[in-house]
């Protein structure tokens, strides 16, 4: 029989390494309009409403080649556009970076995704009237997760 299996339910956060903590809360700060939930010696905490990013001082590996995370946002032609104006490089796609330190980023609508805050944490966030698209609310219904 085997024991029983959890189920993963989503991501709370995702770690980055940076070389330097002034230097990536200042670079990701030029982009994004981020909080800052907390701070250490060698690591932040920078809230996503209900989730976070920590960047963590010390970096250990090479740049990302493929791998990356989609960052959700609720504007990704401005998050496009302040790259640009940053001198940032985009990779293979506008919406690709990678960081001073090689983590890659993909920028994502919050719009055209299945990703879905509640209610409440849109409130929260000050993005209560962020919506959806009819494709990811029929790609939603499908699994009888469509938003009310």
């Amino acid at each position: 029989m085997g024991s029983a299996k959890a189920r993963p339910v989503g991501i709370n956060h995702v770690v980055l390494e940076v070389g330097n903590l002034d230097e990536a809360l200042e670079f990701y700060g030029n982009i994004f309009e981020i909080t800052l939930r907390s701070r250490g010696e060698t690591r932040a905490f920078v809230d996503l409403g209900d989730q976070f990013i920590q960047l963590n001082e010390g970096k250990t590996q090479e740049p990302d080649g493929s791998r990356h995370f989609g960052l959700v946002v609720d504007d990704p032609a401005a998050a496009i556009a302040r790259l640009k104006e940053l001198g940032v490089e985009t990779l293979e796609r506008e919406n690709n970076f990678r960081d001073p330190w090689g983590n890659r980023v993909e920028i994502v609508t919050y719009e055209k995704i299945q990703f879905t805050k509640s209610p409440d944490v849109l409130r929260g966030m000050g993005l209560d009237g962020l919506g959806k698209t009819q494709e990811a609310i029929e790609e939603l219904a499908k699994k009888g997760m469509a938003p009310r």
